[in-house]
């Protein structure tokens, strides 16, 4: 990892970012153009902080670990069918046990994956999110989504789901955990915001979420690869009485 590594939490006053994403149509992803929603939703914490996630039932989602402090409240963040920001309490988490929080910092290996459970179920709109345990190599073209910043360092550049598709780079050899995404020419990636955002195949099924980036907004990308944690989704889950689809 590189000095200028940074985890993709959007830190915002609470009071911010919710009038921010009850103005209307704002930006996110660097470089991406806005699409359906579908199975996403944002991840709010008490100190303000914004993340994405994805629902996997009807009453849990997928997000980064980071997105999952302990130590901090977090809420569900999504709209209502009048448009109308709803908060979402929640009932439990769980985050990955090989998360390691300090692991940017010390240059550690960490699996930066958390799931919530609210407290009531999400609209039916939310449709669960089909997983993939696909292990995609360098060249290959994936989707990554999600509802941060467009703009570095603009907090109303945040709230609006977009995605931008870009190459698989291998900048440290193939990996059994991780995945890095780095547009070939134009800046476009992740920014603050992003973190516990999809990466999709072609077909829509996610492969990964977003967890930090490398330098400046829209740069490298890297996320946690699903397929080697399954065993912890499906346990998690299970223990909650639920279950993720995965694709076969």
């Amino acid at each position: 990892m590189t000095r200028t590594t940074r985890r993709l939490v959007r830190p915002l006053g609470a009071g911010i970012v919710i009038a921010g994403l009850a103005s209307g149509p704002a930006g996110a992803v660097v470089g991406g153009a806005e699409v359906p929603a579908g199975s996403a939703v944002m991840v709010l914490s008490s100190n303000g902080s914004l993340c994405t996630g994805v629902v996997l039932a009807p009453d849990a989602v997928l997000t980064a670990g980071h997105c999952a402090a302990p130590n901090l409240e977090q809420r569900v963040h999504y709209r209502d069918e009048a448009g109308q920001p709803v908060l979402a309490e929640l009932k439990a988490r769980a985050v990955h046990p090989a998360y390691d929080a300090g692991a940017i910092a010390g240059r550690r290996r960490s699996i930066d994956l958390a799931l919530v459970r609210t407290a009531a179920p999400l609209p039916a709109r939310l449709a669960p999110a089909t997983l993939s345990a696909a292990m995609p190599r360098a060249g290959a073209s994936l989707d990554l989504a999600g509802y941060g910043a467009a703009k570095p360092g603009d907090p109303r550049s945040t709230g609006t789901f977009r995605s931008v598709a870009l190459p698989v780079v291998e900048p440290h050899g193939p990996s059994r955990i991780l995945v890095w995404l780095r547009a070939a020419g134009a800046r476009a990636g992740a920014c603050a915001g992003d973190s516990g955002g999809p990466i999709t195949s072609a077909g829509g099924a996610v492969v990964a979420v977003s967890a930090w980036i490398g330098g400046a907004c829209g740069g490298l990308t890297q996320g946690v690869l699903l397929g080697p944690q399954r065993a912890w989704i499906d346990r998690t889950l299970g223990g909650w009485g639920l279950a993720a689809r995965w694709q076969d």
